[in-house]
């Protein structure tokens, strides 16, 4: 069984410029961001919750840092200089984005920061599972974790000091196959009815549902201009 709670935090009002773009985005341009973001959890805490919203006050501190009145470019940026000068006459507060811009760059941002800063504090109990990220109110973007990153937490957390454990990974070495990921979607054994002699005809066999959840690698960083 797994737990997931949710918190939408307002970023700040933040300036773009996508120099790609063929449109109007390539001008300077600016959207007020809010993000939702989605922690998943094995074992809730000692109070019962999935991660103390009271402590997610860092996590705002960072986001703000990096998007509420800024200006963030893409680090291969033509213009980068000309900002980073801008940025020394105190014109913009500049952020430096390694990855690119756009809303889909801003998402994986907030998944990266949170993920790592969850994983901190919950020694490795939480994870940030899914983080969407809104422009306005018709444009966002998503970023999920993927089951690579599932598999990773999974075996962390619940399959270590284990002769059990010590064989998948031999396994895993050996032929490259995932076999905990195998083991853990196998259906739970399910007693079968006897076949019905109604006129109905035999009673179909219950359905089984495996859901899993998600984990995510530590957050990389990212720099902003001096």
């Amino acid at each position: 069984m797994s737990y997931k709670s949710t918190k939408v935090i307002e970023l700040g009002s933040c300036a773009f410029r996508q120099w790609r773009a063929d449109s109007h985005c390539k001008f300077v341009h600016g959207y007020r961001l809010v993000a939702k973001f989605e922690f998943g959890c094995y074992a809730l805490d000692h109070r019962n919750w999935v991660v103390d919203f009271g402590g997610l006050k860092q996590l705002k501190q960072i986001l703000e840092k990096q998007f509420d009145h800024t200006f963030c470019v893409s680090a291969d940026d033509p213009l980068l200089q000309k900002f980073k000068e801008l940025h020394d006459l105190g014109a913009v507060d500049l952020r430096i984005m390694h990855n690119g811009v756009g809303i889909e760059r801003t998402a994986e941002w907030c998944f990266e920061a949170a993920n790592n800063l969850i994983t901190i504090q919950t020694n490795g109990r939480c994870w940030v599972e899914r983080v969407e990220v809104w422009e306005h109110e018709k444009n966002s973007a998503i970023v999920v974790a993927e089951n690579k990153q599932i598999s990773q937490y999974t075996n962390q957390q619940h399959n270590t000091n284990n002769p059990t454990n010590d064989f998948i990974n031999e396994v895993e070495k050996e032929t490259g196959v995932h076999l905990g990921n195998v083991l853990k979607n196998i259906p739970p054994q399910v007693d079968q009815p006897a076949p019905s002699t109604n006129q109905n005809g035999p009673r179909p066999a219950p359905l089984v549902n495996r859901v899993t959840t998600g984990y995510s690698n530590l957050f990389g960083g990212t720099s902003w201009g001096s």
